[in-house]
């Protein structure tokens, strides 16, 4: 069984918890060139070569609309976007509706 351990924590400026492409890569099922290519595409957004555990979920994401559906890297990465900002306007449009209540 294949094992990673970070021999220290990488955390953010915001407190979050930063994670080398290899391990991203190795939780994900792909390889550290994709990862590469999908911050190349700014489809992810590394912090000097670490990644935050939102931008892994994303690669997650990703990577399961790509099989599930066919989309490509940058389709996926669209209907993402898509999800979260009808979440956003949901949200958003939740809290009006309270205030007028």
């Amino acid at each position: 069984m294949n094992q990673v351990s970070l021999s220290r924590v990488v955390v953010s400026e915001e407190g979050d918890r930063l994670y080398t492409f290899e391990y991203a890569a190795l939780v994900t099922q792909t390889s550290t060139a994709l990862i590469e290519r999908f911050a190349a595409l700014g489809l992810i957004s590394p912090i000097n070569s670490m990644l935050r555990s939102r931008d892994i979920a994303r690669i997650g994401q990703i990577m399961r609309l790509r099989r599930d559906l066919g989309l490509n890297l940058v389709g996926a990465a669209m209907v993402i976007d898509m999800a979260e900002e009808i979440a956003q306007l949901r949200a958003q449009l939740q809290a009006y509706q309270s205030r007028q209540l």
